[in-house]
């Protein structure tokens, strides 16, 4: 996993400040993933490119369709149900008793998802701050921000309480 205290990369800089807004504001550590295993750079790779494919995937079918466009914007939530979903499939830390495998997570990846989530963000945020006018990166950024907090929120396994106290401090 990625040393929260040093950026990579100045795009990610935002998560980080992400991280430590929700990590002093939940009160307690961060939840610990016993039985996680550490990805080669290839699989991390691979999986990296899985959740970007589904990224695009996800915000072309609503840049096409908009079913999720709410006042203001779009439900975050909705609009990547399954990029959020393979997240929570590599944060999997309980399996049921007698499955044949144990659990083993991969927040490394989850990592590296949040990396690619960031690089989303920054390249919105440039595209805006060198003058771009258009509706569909003002959504994207937002999406992206909201997107990086979803993320951390099921990485730190916030539970819906934390989440909503943590929402209505904003």
């Amino acid at each position: 996993m990625r040393n929260p205290a040093a950026p990579a990369h100045p795009a990610h800089s935002f998560v980080e400040q992400r991280r430590k807004r929700i990590l002093c504001s939940i009160g307690r550590t961060p939840h610990d993933y016993p039985g996680a295993v550490t990805l080669s750079p290839e699989r991390l790779d691979f999986i990296r490119r899985e959740a970007e494919e589904l990224y695009w995937n996800e915000l072309s079918w609503e840049q096409l369709t908009g079913e999720e466009a709410v006042a203001g914007g779009h439900m975050t939530e909705m609009v990547f149900p399954g990029f959020l979903a393979f997240v929570d499939g590599l944060l999997v830390d309980r399996v049921p008793a007698g499955a044949p495998n144990p659990a083993r997570p991969h927040p490394d990846a989850v990592e590296e998802i949040l990396a690619f989530v960031a690089e989303r963000y920054g390249a919105a945020t440039r595209e805006l701050e060198a003058g771009a006018d258009s509706q569909k990166v003002v959504w994207a950024r937002m999406m992206s921000s909201e997107l990086v907090d979803l993320v951390l929120y099921r990485l730190y396994r916030l539970s819906p309480a934390e989440v909503e106290a943590l929402e209505e401090r904003e």
